[in-house]
């Protein structure tokens, strides 16, 4: 299977046939739920940027991994007690069904927690140029 991919669109056709439709249904739900996000590849795997990476999401052989950074588990802990989860990893069996809607909102979490980090750091950067020019 090809390993250098350039886009979102080449990774999912290069995806096994029972793939295909799940990972095109995770992105058109994490397209709405964050419509001013960039689509890139990451580490080989499909992701979306909004002030930084919002999260990345992949097919396997038996499941479907999102990736929502730690913080996005710990926020949907009870919500995800019923999936195999890692530091920051969620897998999402091929054999159930995939929680879209869960998906939508931990996407939303995570835009959220991206804008917050942008102003911090907008912030940070506004106090050393005051201090700078005092």
């Amino acid at each position: 299977m090809e390993t250098d991919f350039k886009t979102i669109d080449q990774y999912i056709a290069m995806q096994p046939e029972r793939n295909i439709v799940p990972l095109e249904k995770i992105r058109q739900t994490i397209r709405k739920a964050a419509p001013d996000a960039e689509e890139t590849i990451s580490y080989q795997m499909p992701a979306f940027t909004y002030h930084g990476i919002l999260v990345y999401f992949a097919g396997f052989k038996n499941h479907i991994g999102l990736y929502a950074l730690p913080t996005g588990n710990t926020a949907f802990q009870k919500e995800l007690e019923i999936y195999k989860t890692g530091k920051g990893s969620i897998q999402f069996p091929l054999d159930k069904p995939i929680p879209y809607e869960l998906i939508r909102k931990i996407v939303k979490f995570r835009i959220k927690e991206n804008e917050k980090e942008m102003l911090r750091k907008l912030t940070l950067a506004n106090e050393r140029k005051q201090k700078k020019q005092s």
